[in-house]
């Protein structure tokens, strides 16, 4: 994930800090469109915010278990609404 962070970045700085002008800025951005629409590109991003959903979920129930009633309501029924999105 670092690494797909860098290079976002990478080409994100490249396009801001460049000075080739106007075409090469077009060809960079068809380049990210055909990036983005490229079906294993989707399915990892599908996937990766799968396991953030569930990641995030197993961590709600874990504070939730933990902090008990120490936590205000709000916070108690927002956490409780997290975890039974799991899945």
């Amino acid at each position: 994930m670092r690494k797909l962070t860098f290079i976002a970045g990478a080409a994100v700085g490249y396009v801001l800090g460049a000075r080739a002008g106007r075409e090469r800025y077009e060809q960079l951005r068809a380049a990210a469109r055909r990036l983005a629409e490229n079906p294993a590109v989707r399915n990892g991003v599908d996937t990766a915010a799968q396991s953030g959903r569930q990641a995030a979920a197993r961590a709600a129930g874990a504070v939730a278990e933990r902090a008990g009633d120490r936590l205000p309501d709000p916070v108690t029924n927002r956490l409780r609404a997290v975890g039974e999105r799991r899945g």
